[in-house]
């Protein structure tokens, strides 16, 4: 159950229209009251004889008795309530509850006040109400309505338990501001993917992913479209910003800017710069420089990184787990940012969801995540990946690795009960499922069929080698359809002159397997990125049978992608 306190108002008698009225968004169906501060307030939608004007009036008053210079020029207080989708349909004596409830906790009509505010609660769908107030007492004084948006917010959990509905998260003030109805009902009628204000949050933390300093943002933000404005102080030094979608304006024809700490707490320019100032007592001036490396180089790197950060999370102290964490969003957007376009809208989704996932009341110690930020930086100015070879393949190697970093900042969230962060890792993690799918196609079937054209005392020495390093998941690997490409690699691995057992007892025991779908599809992408192999199994020669038998050479693979049995990750 959702709660949203609107914007305050300075007409009554609009509001009660809009709530009386057809809808705008959404049809508004028998609209009528459910409940008021007083039984006999006339109900416009149910008795003929009420007018707006006569609820406008007896909801007035208490503002009218007032004189004119001491009237509060926005009075109208208007909060709405909201069930979930799958909640049973509430009946008016439920909402009507409810809405006492709300008054109450809010300070709007605490319990036994007699001179509190007047307000009225109005139903006109089965999933919600609308409760209008005006902000003076009784007794002509004002309200204490402080923190009520979180009290608001507080009960609703309480009713969600009291009424077995499904419960909410509960927030903990680190999240970005909700959208407004209003946003939401603008980007529908313009046709937009995402309301203004989402999409330029978006596009600010994708120019931050990486970034080293204030002239390199602001050139970034610039790149991508958005108009900036800069708040300047007198003694000229800059003290934040705003930003803009050129095709986004208001009733006047203006652009709608919003501050970057409005887009979200961490995008503020002080919080913003606290990043680069970590970056200056960190990385060295060589470190921090644009790097020329492919897509492909940039993502073997950034895999890396990735994998010792899933060791801090899983062992490190809170502080620099929670800068890990805020810097592998950076990564995301960076990945997605440079992603080709069958990987391009799952990636987008996973950096978009895990944002949340990267502020709690933990605070990050920063310096501790250059890396992560560093690598964010290659994958940005490597390019764009064209998803083909050894480009497409090494996407696939470091998603495998945000995949298990985003599900140890899930469990590691879980552990200190931030559940709404944990629960956006959650759902981000199923986005880079989706996205791993679609980038490990290709280059796991050539790499099936590479292992399943091995000679086969060639792939039984693989197994062999299996069962000493992994003897507990060797039997669930070699059942698997992805045993084929791991016995390639594997193999590719020894005539490059490593120890299969030894990388593959390092490969398994850093980290554990269990919860993997595919424990042979994992160990592939960490064994080739230890012994350094090419991702994309075409740039590697074919294996021969020396390795295993002194002479003769592999079949070479059937060029039928569909050979490779398809399993979900």
């Amino acid at each position: 159950m959702i709660p949203s306190i609107h914007k305050r108002g300075s007409k009554t008698i609009g509001l009660i229209r809009y709530l009386y009225g057809p809808g705008t968004e959404e049809e508004h169906i028998d609209p009528h009251l459910v409940a008021a501060f007083d039984p006999l307030t006339p109900d416009p939608g149910r008795n003929p004889k009420a007018t707006y004007e006569q609820l406008q009036r007896l909801l007035d008053q208490p503002v009218n008795a007032l004189p004119t210079s001491k009237r509060p020029e926005e009075h109208v207080w208007h909060l709405s309530v909201r069930a979930a989708p799958e909640d049973p349909p509430l009946s008016d004596e439920d909402w009507a509850a409810i809405a006492r409830r709300m008054v109450a906790i809010t300070g709007i009509a605490p319990d036994g006040d007699d001179a509190a505010c007047r307000w009225a609660a109005v139903r006109h769908a089965d999933d919600h109400i609308h409760i209008i107030a005006t902000l003076v007492r009784d007794d002509g004084r004002r309200p204490r309505l402080h923190n009520e948006a979180r009290r608001a917010q507080a009960e609703c959990r309480r009713i969600e338990a009291d009424y077995g509905l499904r419960r909410v998260a509960s927030g903990d003030d680190t999240a970005a501001k909700p959208l407004t109805s209003a946003e939401r009902h603008k980007a529908e009628r313009e046709s937009r993917e995402r309301p203004a204000r989402e999409e330029l949050r978006e596009t600010v933390r994708r120019a931050v992913a990486g970034a080293t300093s204030e002239e390199e943002f602001f050139d970034r933000l610039a790149s991508a479209g958005l108009l900036i404005r800069k708040r300047v102080a007198p003694s000229g030094d800059l003290l934040g910003y705003k930003v803009a979608l050129s095709d986004n304006r208001n009733g006047k024809k203006e652009p709608v800017f919003y501050a970057g700490s409005t887009l979200s707490p961490d995008l503020s320019l002080p919080r913003i710069r606290k990043r680069w100032a970590d970056d200056t007592d960190t990385v060295s001036a060589e470190a921090a420089s644009p790097v020329s490396s492919g897509p492909a180089t940039a993502r073997r790197r950034a895999a890396g990184v990735v994998w010792q950060a899933l060791l801090v999370i899983d062992h490190g102290e809170d502080a620099q787990v929670a800068a890990h964490i805020a810097a592998a969003g950076e990564v995301l957007d960076a990945l997605a940012k440079t992603s080709a376009a069958h990987t391009r809208a799952q990636l987008r989704e996973a950096a978009f969801v895990f944002e949340r996932a990267t502020r709690s009341h933990i605070k990050a110690v920063r310096g501790h995540d250059r890396a992560l930020r560093q690598a964010a930086r290659e994958l940005v100015y490597s390019g764009p990946s064209l998803g083909r070879g050894e480009d497409g393949a090494t996407t696939a190697m470091v998603i495998d690795m945000l995949f298990f970093l985003v599900t140890a900042s899930a469990h590691w969230h879980a552990k200190k009960n931030h559940a709404q962060q944990a629960a956006a890792a959650r759902q981000a993690a199923g986005h880079l499922r989706a996205a791993y799918q679609a980038a490990a196609d290709v280059p796991l079937t050539m790499l099936y069929q590479r292992g399943r054209h091995l000679p086969q005392p060639l792939r039984q020495k693989q197994a062999v080698h299996l069962r000493q390093a992994v003897p507990e998941l060797a039997e669930q690997v070699l059942a698997e359809p992805g045993w084929f490409a791991l016995a390639a690699t594997l193999a590719e691995a020894e005539a490059a002159g490593h120890n299969p057992t030894a990388l593959l007892a390092e490969a398994a025991g850093r980290r554990e397997l269990q919860t993997a779908d595919s424990v042979s599809d994992v160990l592939v992408w960490r064994l080739r990125r230890m012994a350094d192999l090419p991702a994309d199994a075409t740039a590697m020669p074919e294996p021969t049978t020396t390795t295993a038998r002194g002479s003769g050479s592999a079949a070479q693979p059937s060029p039928n992608r569909d050979d490779r049995p398809r399993k979900s990750r």
